[in-house]
């Protein structure tokens, strides 16, 4: 064994014990998403319009921290709260689906006031008819109306305690015990003392809760606010009272909540789609390659280790989308195997020592895999640059798993190979031919590809324009949706029986496979109105919300925004990366223009298919884009090393004997790759059903782009040069 390959065995089992370190246990190393534990995710916009410009820059961080003390004191565990932008706050909270609850938590503002009571019942009977006096106001408290004088005597800006108390003689009645600092008693008994005998009005937000009378002067800085609380309503009041007043007022730009029933069913479905996956590719390469798919499969078991193992390290968010980042990459994983297989099947041919075989397969598969893979890497890179939430989880799992599967296909298995050559008796590399040696004239039937691609894409955007606004989901029009789970099957027409009765005319209901479960889209939020009017419609038909996603106008433009730059920047840096290593403009326009195509195909399948564009979609979108120059640069790769071995002969023929030696590859990985997008169509749930059905179209199209269109243009563009 020579000191390279001892070096090489070492980094390997150093990677391997990094990760087995870093995955395990699993449960402490690597944080579930949202939508994968339930939670909520919460985008919020500080309105600083009505403040003074001296505190406009403040306001959002001063904002900052009182929501992050009141979700403190939430009792949620690995809670998310940050600055996003000037003026935004994200708030995560992992396995919180109370959303009423926490909506109110988060977003009162926390005002708290004192205000005198008038007692004149001149001015008060006035009121009562309509003719509030200036510098009065009419409120509620409890079964009366009180008329308040509008100067506030007292706020809660000097309160350093709250707590939840309970009144024995109203039989253990909660109510919230606040205590002031000095500067705050003394106030409130210079206010206490000076009016006696009158009522003081405990006002938050506007509503008054209490408004006793004073009896004597109270020196102590203490008081209650009483009002008929639940238990946790005190609690949470006094949370807000402890941790301040908001600056500002705060709107919910952007939410997604998932409940916990959903979060499960997508951990079961996407451990189902991952273990069919890794069987059916697993399978597929040992019949196909016999003992070298063997290796193959060992290399993709370890590949899923080392993805684990450096999520656990940098302590990520797994997330359903990248779960299917997971499955995804490995299908992928395998194609380097296949490429450097099918090398050394030539290479096997010409009756080289086996040695030979597996440094020339290696050696000559490299400069493809290293192309393909960095391509793709450009368009996970983006993922993570522009998306959002889960977007960006997929992004990370594509990114670590394109790497892994470089180190695993080109590293690993190559150590295991050179082991094996040591032994005299290893002589051949058995293999499966299910493909016979092709002489077929892609480029002549280039027009008629051409022609094709036009008709699909002509019907398939055609379709996706007419659909116009219907074509896009909240993502990026903003609105909300609410999915419910019933006990037993509904119909979409009782559904909107139902939700019609009070008054939500708006409303677009779409019913899953499950005839259990329901979508509604509203342009408004209305999951409490129709979650009441589900109790009252379906009472021996109990449902549950199971999530709820609310994205506002502007988020909507922005995401829209981000997703074009995404689409953008990926054909742009793709086209520049390809053009530098193959030193030809031609060939990566070609490429780009084919993965454009392929792209479209996945919109237009999108749009006949009823579909919508979301986030997802997006990634889906992105994902075919690597993928697709992916299979083109392995032939793009053939193409410049005929070029080289056969001079004598013509661009025509170059590209035809190019795309025939790569077909099987070609055939093969796009075969393992759709095994592995076919097992998160069929078992990773509904929520990735439209992301996967996307994929399974760009990449069938894929294989037929870069037979049909990314190699024929090579050939019609340098005749135009040429001319």
């Amino acid at each position: 064994m020579t000191k390279n390959l001892q070096w090489r065995i070492t980094i390997a089992l150093g990677v391997l014990i990094f990760a087995l370190v870093g995955m395990l246990p699993l449960k402490d190393k690597i944080n579930l998403g949202l939508d994968l534990q339930g939670g909520m995710h919460l985008l919020l916009k500080v309105d600083t319009s009505k403040l003074p410009a001296e505190e406009k820059e403040d306001a959002p961080l001063k904002a900052l921290e009182v929501i992050r003390n009141r979700v403190d004191e939430f009792g949620v565990k690995e809670l998310s709260v940050y600055r996003q932008g000037v003026d935004e706050i994200v708030v995560q909270l992992p396995g919180v689906t109370d959303r009423d609850r926490a909506r109110e938590l988060i977003g009162k503002t926390a005002l708290l006031e004192f205000k005198l009571v008038e007692d004149d019942t001149d001015l008060y009977g006035k009121a009562l008819q309509g003719e509030i006096p200036e510098g009065y106001e009419l409120k509620d408290v409890e079964k009366e109306k009180v008329l308040l004088r509008k100067d506030t005597l007292l706020t809660g800006d000097t309160l350093v305690n709250a707590e939840v108390k309970f009144d024995q003689s109203r039989f253990n009645e909660p109510y919230v015990a606040i205590e002031f600092n000095a500067k705050g008693a003394s106030a409130f008994s210079d206010i206490t003392g000076a009016n006696v005998g009158k009522r003081l009005a405990i006002v938050l937000d506007g509503k008054v809760h209490s408004a006793p009378r004073i009896n004597e002067r109270i020196p102590s800085g203490r008081a209650s606010i009483t009002g008929r609380f639940t238990v946790e309503e005190a609690g949470d009041l006094a949370i807000v009272l402890r941790a301040g007043t908001l600056p500002a007022p705060i709107y919910i730009e952007e939410e997604r909540t998932i409940g916990p029933l959903l979060g499960r069913d997508s951990i079961n479905s996407g451990i189902r789609a991952s273990i069919i996956g890794l069987l059916l590719v697993f399978v597929f390469m040992v019949i196909y390659y016999f003992f070298a798919g063997i290796i193959a499969s060992f290399a993709m078991l370890l590949n899923f280790v080392i993805i684990l193992g450096t999520l656990g390290w940098i302590h990520t968010t797994l997330t359903l989308p990248g779960i299917a980042g997971m499955i995804l990459t490995v299908g992928m994983a395998v194609d380097a195997n296949v490429l450097i297989y099918e090398r050394m099947r030539e290479e096997m041919a010409t009756g080289k020592h086996m040695r030979s075989v597996i440094s020339f397969g290696y050696d000559k598969a490299y400069s493809a895999i290293l192309d393909s893979n960095i391509t793709t890497l450009i368009a996970a890179a983006l993922l993570f640059q522009f998306g959002t939430g889960p977007i960006k989880g997929f992004g990370v799992t594509l990114s670590i798993g394109l790497m892994a599967s470089m180190f695993t296909g080109i590293f690993v298995t190559r150590i295991i190979f050179e082991l094996l050559s040591n032994n005299k008796n290893f002589t051949k590399i058995p293999m499966l031919k299910i493909f016979p040696k092709t002489n077929i004239d892609f480029i002549g039937k280039r027009w008629m590809a051409y022609t094709l691609s036009i008709i699909v894409l002509g019907v398939g955007l055609g379709t996706y324009l007419v659909r116009g606004d219907k074509m896009y989901g909240i993502d990026f029009t903003g609105g909300q949706i609410q999915e419910y789970s019933f006990t037993s099957p509904v119909s979409a027409e009782d559904v909107r029986k139902s939700i019609d009765a009070v008054g939500i005319k708006d409303a677009t209901i779409q019913q899953f496979a499950n005839k259990n479960q329901v979508l509604v889209k509203t342009a408004s939020d209305e999951a409490g109105k129709i979650g009441e009017a589900f109790k009252a419609s379906f009472k021996d038909n109990p449902s549950e919300l199971l999530r709820v996603e609310k994205v506002g106008p502007s988020v909507g433009k922005h995401l829209k925004k981000n997703a074009l730059m995404a689409l953008i920047w990926s054909l742009g840096g793709i086209l520049i990366y390809v053009g530098i290593r193959f030193k030809n403009m031609i060939f990566a326009s070609a490429g780009v223009i084919a993965l454009f195509h392929d792209v479209a195909i996945g919109m237009g399948a999108l749009a006949m298919a009823g579909g919508e564009m979301d986030l997802n979609i997006i990634a889906a979108l992105l994902t075919i884009a690597g993928y697709s120059i992916n299979d083109t640069i392995v032939i793009y790769d053939r193409i410049r090393e005929n070029l080289k071995l056969y001079r004598k002969a013509s661009m025509r023929e170059i590209v035809n004997m190019s795309v025939n030696q790569t077909l099987s590859r070609t055939i093969l990985t796009s075969f393992m790759t759709l095994l592995a997008v076919t097992s998160i169509f069929l078992f990773g749930g509904e929520v990735l059903k439209p992301f996967s059905f996307v994929l399974l179209a760009g990449m069938i199209s894929g294989v037929y782009s870069t037979v049909y269109i990314a190699s024929p243009l090579i050939i019609s563009w340098q005749n135009r040069q040429t001319k």
